[in-house]
């Protein structure tokens, strides 16, 4: 077959099936190129990202503006992954508020933010807040403080698991707060925060159920709240 048949066979190929293979690439880089062959292929690779339920960045390095962009097209998106990578990613507050806008955000059940130490509580307050179906977070390694949590309590009623590793801004106050507001939260990961004993013994007052993780402080602290009766 001569070129000009061949090109005519990849022609035919209906947006759809173009779109289907295009979900199978994992790089955004591979995605660019394909969208710039024609004007069918792009539209390929938009309706293959509108289709995506998971987005990670963590092995790219992104900035605010591509992150964003990629964000809005992928419709049905359910976990977001912008985990700090190898790679040093650039997503500043300014990236967080665009993503926000993104109408998929209200249908996100995973966020995860881990090591992003360049984002503070004015860019993860207006992701939350709009992230009404949150149900796992991981906001470790970052320097939020009380304020995102007070954030999380009031806009996440369906919160099940949050990371906050080596969250050392955060207080007592924020983890009460987040803890009586959410009551469906099932797992909270407080390793390496500057937090007395004695809150875990009332978080888990409040909710006795709740795993504080790493896995040996639960029972630290259960045994440190029967103390005064022993």
């Amino acid at each position: 077959m001569g070129e000009e048949e061949v090109e005519a066979e990849i022609d035919r190929l209906p947006v759809d099936l173009l779109a289907h293979i295009f979900v199978l690439l994992s790089s955004f880089k591979d995605l660019a190129q394909a969208s710039i062959v024609c004007k069918k292929w792009k539209q390929g690779v938009e309706r293959s990202i509108a289709r995506k339920e998971r987005l990670s960045f963590a092995d790219w390095k992104m900035d605010d503006d591509s992150t964003a962009r990629l964000v809005r097209m992928a419709y049905s998106l359910k976990e977001l992954d912008i985990s700090r990578s190898c790679w040093g990613c650039q997503i500043t507050d300014d990236g967080l508020y665009k993503v926000s806008l993104a109408k998929c955000v209200s249908n996100l059940t995973s966020i995860s933010l881990w090591g992003m130490a360049g984002i503070t509580d004015k860019g993860v307050v207006q992701l939350v807040s709009r992230a009404i179906s949150l149900q796992h977070l991981n906001i470790g390694g970052t320097f939020i403080t009380d304020e995102s949590l007070f954030a999380i309590a009031n806009n996440c009623p369906q919160l099940k698991a949050i990371v906050l590793w080596s969250c050392r801004h955060v207080t007592e106050r924020g983890l009460v707060v987040l803890v009586n507001k959410c009551r469906k939260l099932k797992s909270i990961n407080v390793w390496g925060m500057r937090v007395p004993m004695d809150c875990f013994i009332s978080l888990l007052a409040i909710s006795p159920a709740l795993q504080i993780k790493p896995g040996g402080l639960h029972q630290n602290v259960i045994r440190a709240s029967l103390w005064p009766v022993l």
